[in-house]
């Protein structure tokens, strides 16, 4: 299996109602570091798992409407909590879209598995992955 890694980072603001969340609770920041790795059996005819630059703007893309925004007021995640795992499947499913939709280019077409990764500190981190077809 090969696999390509681009990385960007967003910063929020969001509360995590709870007991679970003890201090979190209350309106806070934070700033993700995002790893998106694309997954496939082989390589292309030009050698790549995906275009580097289309997967970095594709990622540009499905994060800008969150970052530098509070994710309690956004329609995407009324009703849930935005913990870390969440925002982590909302950007997998939003890079989905992003592949499905041919915004990758055609390198894309086989890419059978994304992992989402966000990274809270160096000492925390949650992802998401899943093979295309089963998410």
């Amino acid at each position: 299996m090969f696999a390509l890694e681009v990385r960007d980072h967003v910063m929020i603001a969001h509360s995590l109602p709870g007991e679970a969340f003890g201090p979190a609770q209350r309106m806070h920041g934070a700033t993700f570091v995002i790893d998106v790795a694309f997954y496939r059996e082989s390589l292309t005819e030009n050698d790549i798992v995906v275009d580097i630059g289309l997967a970095a703007e594709a990622l540009q893309r499905v994060i800008a409407p969150i970052n530098y925004r509070n994710l309690d007021e956004i329609d995407a995640f009324s009703g849930r909590r935005s913990t870390t795992e969440v925002l982590a499947h909302y950007i997998f499913m939003q890079m989905k879209a992003e592949i499905f939709a041919n915004r990758l280019g055609s390198d894309a077409r086989e890419i059978s598995r994304l992992r989402v990764t966000l990274s809270e500190s160096h000492v925390a981190r949650a992802w998401y992955e899943a093979s295309l077809v089963d998410a």
